[in-house]
């Protein structure tokens, strides 16, 4: 909407045993991926590996994405691709062990009928609950604008501000606009620092009101907002479901209109699991706008790129990559002057 997840294969479960002779190791191994793997498929005792690694496939089967959980599923339970693909043969679905390894990587997705067939087979194959992988695969279709503006278009959002006496535009016009965003060593959405720059458009607006969209499985509950710098919290309202938070933060003094304000505030986030991207809608013409994206050092990407979207359900464009810096670990874009549409950041895991 993250952690690290290893992948474990057959070989640390045979080499445990003490005694064996190299030479008879690799005998003994396969045997008991075999016998292991069609004991699996029975749904008897033979899943031994459903506790091999319970809070890494805990984890990603509640916040995904779907290749790592995946990827966890088929390491907890012991199995090589090459058995994987042998019981999906028996459920009479036929998946290649190139498809299986692209799957699990997240180089491919499953999008074709027979490919959504053998995720749902994977799911009784690997004793996961009905549905988890391929809600994950709905899950990861969607891009972090899209569940912004699905979001919105609910009518939560709202219904949110409504509660707040918050008017669509609030009053105020954004010349500045800069993001500091924080990744954890589980590799979530840990926090993020803002710094605005507005002018009033009237008389009389003494707030503002942040907006802050969490991870799919995070916990609003648990997020905490703090004024940092000219200005207080108020009123702060939650949204269990969607995973949305408002909050007003409220200045020093009544803006006139013409009248400027900077101030500073900061979400701490970190309930949900692992993010792939960050990414800023925009409904009107703004100022400058600076995105920064910074990882844990324990949990750096492989890639990272910034993309511009005319709208949420637009296609992406302006795709270009990013170098990370090496001492500080981090990755920025600078927008002069944003324009309607949606611009972000988003990486790939290694």
């Amino acid at each position: 909407m993250p952690h690290a997840t290893q992948h474990a294969d057959a070989t640390g479960y045979a080499c445990a045993a003490e005694g064996v002779a190299p030479s008879r190791r690799a005998d003994a191994r396969e045997a008991d991926v075999s016998r292991r793997a069609d004991a699996s498929e029975n749904g008897d005792a033979a899943g031994h590996g459903d506790d091999a690694c319970p809070v890494e496939l805990d984890s990603a089967l509640r916040g995904g994405p779907f290749h790592v959980a995946l990827r966890a599923a088929i390491a907890a339970r012991g199995l090589p691709l090459q058995r994987v693909q042998h019981h999906l043969t028996r459920h009479g679905v036929k998946v290649g062990v190139t498809s299986l390894s692209y799957w699990q990587q997240g180089a491919r997705r499953p999008q074709r009928p027979e490919s959504l067939r053998a995720v749902r087979a994977l799911e009784e194959i690997l004793r996961l609950p009905a549905e988890s992988l391929l809600r994950l695969l709905a899950e990861s279709a969607e891009s972090a604008s899209a569940r912004y503006a699905r979001v919105k278009d609910s009518g939560v959002l709202g219904r949110l501000l409504a509660e707040l006496d918050q008017s669509p535009d609030g009053g105020l016009e954004a010349l500045g606009h800069q993001e500091r965003v924080r990744i954890g060593a589980r590799r979530e959405l840990s926090g993020r620092e803002e710094q605005h720059i507005v002018r009033a458009r009237r008389d009389g607006v003494d707030r503002f009101v942040a907006v802050h969209h969490g991870d799919p499985g995070c916990v609003p509950e648990r997020m905490t907002v703090h004024a940092l710098e000219n200005c207080r919290t108020g009123r702060v309202r939650r949204h269990h479901d969607t995973g949305v938070l408002v909050a007003e933060l409220l200045f020093d003094t009544r803006l006139r209109a013409g009248d400027t304000c900077l101030f500073r505030y900061a979400v701490e986030d970190g309930t949900a699991d692992l993010t792939r991207e960050y990414a800023r809608l925009f409904d009107t013409v703004g100022g400058q706008y600076a995105l920064q994206v910074r990882f844990d050092p324990s949990a750096l990407p492989a890639r990272c790129h910034r993309f511009a979207q005319p709208s949420p359900a637009g296609p992406r464009a302006g795709r270009r990559d990013l170098p990370l810096s090496q001492r500080h670990h981090a990755v920025h874009l600078v927008e002069p002057r944003v324009r309607p549409g949606v611009v972000g950041i988003g990486w790939d895991w290694p």
